[in-house]
């Protein structure tokens, strides 16, 4: 190519190097931002998938889509749909797994994901579906839920989910509890923005549980039940089931706590009006 090529071609190659730089300044600028100040600059751009008409009357009965407005039904709908075509849906049985399964399943985790930008639990493959609770092979006790992050598996009872999403009152809830374990694990691992947000606010929370005047409080009172404490992931498990089953006792109660949570999670209050 002759030299006067060049010399044409040569500001084009700074202003393309130029705006790959630009880009990146930009993107690790609000990658800090989003961090420090606890906000997604985009959570969703698109919502343009729509289940069957048999699965969408599965996920008119959710309780949570139904109180949402519009606009958050159409993405809550985008995401169930993503969700079911991103993960592999099994019964232990080796029975066909129902289109009610796969939307049943797939709201309570995009329900807990609701306020991220990240929802498709990467660090989640197959979703393993019992007809009972089941021994687990980590200890050889019966379970109702298992997350095994090694083989990216998260094993249910069938029953026990329906149980849990039936009685939105008494602070059991079975998906939503062992789906608080995949995003926990999750936060140890990877990088994204949730990620990180909510590896910041679990240790927040770990802090702020070492106060003596929060650990008096909890002593004195019975509203968690005796098994949050069993260690770190199963009070951020179990914390998570009181916060949307019992979101205006928990803020009343330990005002605190739900905050934290409230920022973990991105959760907006009017999604639980």
């Amino acid at each position: 190519m002759p030299r006067d090529n060049y010399d044409w071609l040569a500001p084009y190659g700074f202003a393309f190097v130029g705006v790959i730089l630009l880009s990146a300044i930009v993107h690790l600028v609000l990658r800090w931002a989003q961090n420090k100040y606890d906000f997604l600059w985009y959570r969703q751009v698109m919502s343009f998938r729509k289940l069957s008409l048999s699965r969408k009357q599965t996920l008119e009965t959710f309780s949570f889509y139904k109180n949402l407005d519009s606009t958050y039904q159409k993405q809550f709908e985008h995401r169930v749909a993503c969700f079911i075509t991103d993960k592999v849906f099994r019964r232990r049985s080796g029975a066909q797994v129902t289109d009610v399964q796969k939307v049943t399943i797939s709201c309570v985790a995009v329900m807990l994901t609701f306020g991220r930008r990240n929802y498709m639990m990467d660090q989640l493959e197959t979703i393993l579906i019992f007809e009972e609770p089941f021994t687990s092979a980590a200890n050889s006790q019966k379970h109702k839920g298992e997350y095994n992050p090694r083989a990216a598996v998260l094993a249910l009872s069938w029953p026990d989910v329906l149980k849990g999403i039936k009685d939105a009152k008494d602070n059991f809830h079975l998906a939503l509890h062992e789906f608080t374990h995949v995003i926990h694990i999750e936060s140890e691992r990877a990088q994204h923005i949730d990620a990180m947000r909510y590896h910041k606010y679990h240790q927040l929370i770990l802090i702020r549980l070492m106060q003596k005047d929060l650990r008096r409080t909890m002593e004195r009172s019975p509203f968690f039940r005796e098994y949050a404490f069993t260690n770190q992931y199963e009070f951020m498990a179990v914390l998570t089931e009181y916060f949307f089953e019992s979101y205006e006792e928990l803020k009343a109660q330990f005002p605190q706590l739900h905050e934290l949570m409230s920022k973990a999670l991105l959760f907006e209050e009017k999604w639980m009006s």
